[in-house]
C-alpha cells in the first residue's frame, strides 16, 4: 500500500494483518527483518511448541527443549528429557513425592 506526500515521493506503509497467501495461517509467525536497502520485510517463520508442564502440579519443566518434532527426533534420547524415573513427564518435587510413596506402600 503506498501513499503519496505533497512532494513527488511515494512512501511505503506497512499495513496491519497478514496480507496474500500466507493471510490465513495461524501456525506461521511474522518476524520483521530489515534489508540493507532500509525497507522492513515480513518473513514467515513457523511457531515453536509450547513448554512442557508437570502433569500434577502444572510447572514448567526444565530440562526439556521446545522444539519441533522433526527436530526431536534427530535429537539425542538424553537431550530430550532428564534420565531419572518420571523424566520428562513430572517434575523433580513431584517424581521425588511418588517415588517416596510407591517405596512406603511395600
Amino acid at each position: 500500500m503506498t501513499r503519496k506526500r505533497k512532494s513527488s515521493k511515494t512512501i511505503r506503509v506497512q499495513r496491519a494483518g497478514r496480507y496474500g497467501r500466507l493471510k490465513s495461517r495461524k501456525s506461521l509467525r511474522q518476524i520483521f527483518v530489515k534489508t540493507p536497502g532500509g525497507k522492513t520485510v515480513v518473513h514467515y517463520k513457523k511457531k515453536k511448541p509450547g513448554k512442557a508442564h508437570c502433569a500434577e502440579c502444572g510447572v514448567l519443566l526444565s530440562g526439556i527443549p521446545r522444539e519441533s518434532s522433526i527436530k526431536m527426533q534427530n535429537m539425542p534420547k538424553s537431550t530430550k528429557r532428564p534420565e531419572r524415573p518420571y523424566g520428562g513427564f513430572l517434575c523433580s518435587k513431584c517424581a521425588r513425592k511418588k517415588i517416596i510413596e510407591e517405596f512406603r506402600k511395600k
